[in-house]
């Protein structure tokens, strides 16, 4: 799609865009009537060639013999963003792959869609450009009929996401603008005259009764006044209910249906999902079909009060994502999209915000069926107002992302962006004035294209009252003060703001770093405080002075959930973020590049903060002793102290070496764990800790060891290294800093550097905690994983800082 810059060419886009979308469940029917398949859709991942080269010019390419072979999805930024180098590359690539196709039909058209590339990109056939498009999240179709030829067909593919002010997100964003071809591609075939795009809409629904609106839209020969259009509606079962059909003599036509009595509700627990199969008739025969997945739901944000869903009210319970994943960046293959989504759902999340940009279809699909309502958003995010090229750029991505994703039933909220004013890019970017022109004009452009929807913003106060549903910035004893500030901001903004919910709250942790008793701030920052200033670094706050333990954010996340669960006139919140994930912005972290505000590691591995979700919002019973990462502690002799469970049982017990202590009831009031504590003095040596959780008849249960000592670590005076072999044969390498006397020093947090000599390679760009040279100490503790070679050669490693020279491991294979 090339993007003109005439006003009349954006009208155009709005008009035709629908042309360039299909639905994700296309139908791959075979009529006898016909001799050419009606349509086909082929995966057509495997086997391209990838070319490093920034080069202009598709003449050029003949002249390069460095390709090599991946899959898609692929970016060359994969595991460049996480190097200790700084810096990530911003540039061209090129992609190739042969296509055979027989023989070409005359009365097909052959399309290929891709679902993602970052951030623009040039497609060509036989050398011929076919198709460009701007804007690196949203799918986006290249028809290549007329260039094919019998046989064997040359793609080439330029993507290029180096440095462009024009095009949103801005490069000062909190996360990574990875490049490449980072989502599935299809090669489709149609009928020459076919359907385009199928929309539909619920413009009534009760729980009584439902009406149903299908536009269809068409491409090609539709002169043709034999031309019909027929929609069969199936429900959840799979049982056809109704049908309509109408004249297919313009590009768009409108079905109506009779009135659904009591429908069957897409709602968080029984996401009730309908399917309309649309088919192309001609003179009574087949000529195209598709299908499309809807439901049936109705929503309202109530002023200054809560959240209605079907007339029932829903506490927003949700978590950010961000595309991307240890080894793989951006190019997450559809399994671990899928994970991301199922993780989140068994968390108990009913909501997620997708930030800061639209994502995979999988994971709208993924939504759909498991009952997360999403707000989609587009990637304006920090650098201001842009030149009118950037406007225009920006509205076509608005409108993309509105016509590819507007059947999803979980979709609730089209975002108009996130911290639009901070960081610009341009002269007098940040001028409220123009941005509130512009928004204006983004808002009625949402509403335009998508009635059925709200619209929403975050951290953009001057236009706040733009938008139907606008989230403040609080992060409550992370940027600012103290997170027992929580509730004093929430009411105060439910009363100011009409529509109020609040989206990002949390902080950083290192998993397994533990303290005894963590900082809470207090006497250090303005306790009374909840909205972060513009440069942090300018005000003390946790973010500066914080340990980042897992006790710490264990404990603030309890304290913000109490709060969400029992405000009544409260929409909900949404935590910041569910993975770690990578970040240009951020090289002294513990994990260098790495924002570790999640809940997961950037693999998928939950930290303690998890369980505490869980405890509040789980359905399946289950019970978590915080924490699994702190199996070494010391203390005094007769020193009591604070056991915490995470549980959403109705009854816990608690067990010490054996012993049973106190049963007690969970309540949500208490602070912290709802009240499932226990004092206990351990004894020197191995502790026996066991929970039994009851409920609704059910016991579940866990266990943990720990390891206690009476004596106090000293000074660290070196580095001990030693490892185990993992189950896929490689070896977990890890480094103890040990004091003088031989004891790990359980406080201390500096920098450690693996390095690999002979014999493997270390995973060493996965920004895990196992997965990078570069890391600060867990209590004393850092690991690596490392990959054996398949020589006899002995591995041998090392690690050191400035106070340790070097500590060296060799393993015989």
């Amino acid at each position: 799609m090339k993007l003109e810059t005439k006003n009349s060419q954006y009208i155009w886009l709005t008009n035709r865009c629908a042309a360039f979308f299909l639905a994700i469940g296309v139908m791959l029917i075979s009529v006898t009537s016909f001799s050419q398949t009606i349509r086909t859709k082929q995966n057509i991942n495997k086997g391209w060639q990838y070319l490093e080269e920034n080069t202009l010019n598709v003449e050029d390419i003949v002249n390069f013999n460095s390709w090599s072979t991946v899959d898609i999805p692929h970016s060359w930024n994969s595991t460049d963003v996480t190097d200790l180098e700084p810096g990530y590359r911003r540039s061209a690539s090129w992609y190739k792959k042969n296509l055979t196709i027989a023989a070409i039909e005359q009365d097909n058209v052959y399309k290929l869609y891709f679902e993602g590339a970052n951030i623009t990109t040039k497609v060509y056939v036989n050398k011929n450009l076919v198709g460009e498009h701007i804007g690196g999240y949203i799918g986006f179709e290249t028809d290549i009929t007329k260039f094919l030829k019998n046989g064997n067909n040359e793609v080439l593919v330029r993507v290029d996401n180096g440095y462009n002010p024009e095009i949103i997100p801005s490069q000062k964003s909190d996360f990574f603008i990875y490049g490449g071809i980072t989502r599935d591609v299809w090669l489709i075939t149609k009928s020459e005259t076919n359907i385009s795009k199928v929309i539909v809409n619920t413009p009534t629904v009760s729980k009584e009764q439902a009406t149903l609106a299908v536009t269809v839209n068409l491409e090609g020969d539709i002169a043709s006044t034999q031309l019909e259009i027929l929609a069969t509606i199936l429900d959840p079962s799979g049982k056809e209910i109704a049908q309509s059909k109408g004249k297919a003599n313009t590009e768009t036509v409108n079905l109506k249906f009779t009135t659904f009595k009591k429908p069957a509700l897409w709602d968080i627990d029984t996401p009730n999902l309908y399917t309309v199969v649309v088919s192309l008739l001609k003179s009574g025969k087949e000529m195209d079909k598709t299908s499309e997945k809807f439901g049936f739901r109705w929503f309202e944000f109530t002023d200054n009060g809560p959240f209605y869903l079907n007339g029932k009210r829903v506490l927003l319970r949700g978590t950010h994502r961000h595309e991307e994943h240890a080894g793989y960046g951006a190019a997450m293959p559809n399994e671990l999209h899928k994970k991301d989504i199922q993780d989140i759902k068994d968390m108990g999340a009913n909501f997620i915000r997708l930030a800061h940009y639209p994502q995979d279809p999988e994971v709208y699909k993924m939504c759909d069926e498991l009952g997360l309502l999403v707000w989609d958003e587009i990637p304006w995010c920090r650098g201001g107002i842009g030149n009118e090229t950037w406007k225009r750029n920006t509205k076509n991505q608005l409108t993309e992302m509105i016509y590819q994703n507007r059947n999803h039933p979980s979709i609730i909220l089209w975002s108009l962006g996130n911290e639009i004013y901070w960081l610009p890019d341009f002269k007098n970017g940040d001028d409220t004035e123009e941005i509130n022109i512009f928004l204006k004009e983004l808002n009625a452009l949402a509403h335009q294209l998508d009635p059925s929807r709200k619209t929403a913003i975050r951290k953009y106060y001057a236009g706040s009252d733009i938008v139907d549903v606008f989230s403040p910035s609080i992060w409550s004893g992370w940027y600012s003060g103290s997170y027992k500030t929580y509730e004093k901001a929430v009411t105060k903004y439910i009363k100011e703001y009409p529509h109020f919910l609040h989206a990002e709250y949390g902080g950083s942790s290192h998993i397994g770093r533990h303290v005894e008793k963590p900082i809470d701030g207090e006497g250090a920052v303005d306790k009374d405080s909840w909205t972060e200033a513009i440069t942090q670094t300018g005000v003390t706050n946790i973010a500066q002075i914080g340990d980042w333990s897992e006790n710490y954010i264990v404990d603030l996340f309890d304290w913000h959930l109490r709060i969400s669960e029992t405000t009544p006139d409260f929409v909900g919140n949404i935590q910041w973020a569910m993975k770690d994930f990578g970040t240009p912005l951020r090289p002294e972290n513990d994990i260098p590049y790495m924002n570790q505000k999640g809940i997961m590691d950037r693999a998928g591995n939950p930290k303690d903060a998890y369980y505490v979700f869980k405890s509040y919002w789980a359905k399946e019973a289950f019970t978590y002793i915080e924490s699994h990462t702190w199996t070494e502690r010391q203390g005094p002799r007769d020193e009591v102290r604070n056991i915490s469970v995470y549980s959403n049982c109705d009854e816990v017990i608690l067990y010490h070496n054996g012993k049973a202590l106190e049963k007690k009831k969970r309540d949500i009031n208490q602070f912290p764990a709802c009240g499932l504590t226990w004092d206990i003095t351990f004894k020197e040596g191995l502790n026996q800790l066991k929970a039994i959780g009851f409920k609704d008849g059910k016991e579940v249960t866990d266990n943990l060891e720990i390891k206690y000592r009476y004596t106090t670590n000293d000074i660290a005076k070196s580095l001990a290294l030693s490892y185990d072999t993992l189950p896929n044969g490689h070896y977990l390498v890890t480094a103890i800093a040990e004091d003088k006397n031989g004891l790990r020093c359980l406080d201390y947090e500096d920098r450690v550097y693996f390095q690999c000599l002979a014999g493997g390679v270390t995973q060493k760009h996965m920004g895990t905690p196992t997965g990078s040279e570069s890391i600060k100490m867990a209590n004393g503790k850092a690991q690596i994983e490392v990959v054996p070679d398949q020589t006899n050669t002995p591995l041998q490693m090392t690690v050191l800082n400035q106070s340790f020279k070097g500590t060296y491991l060799t393993i015989e294979k």
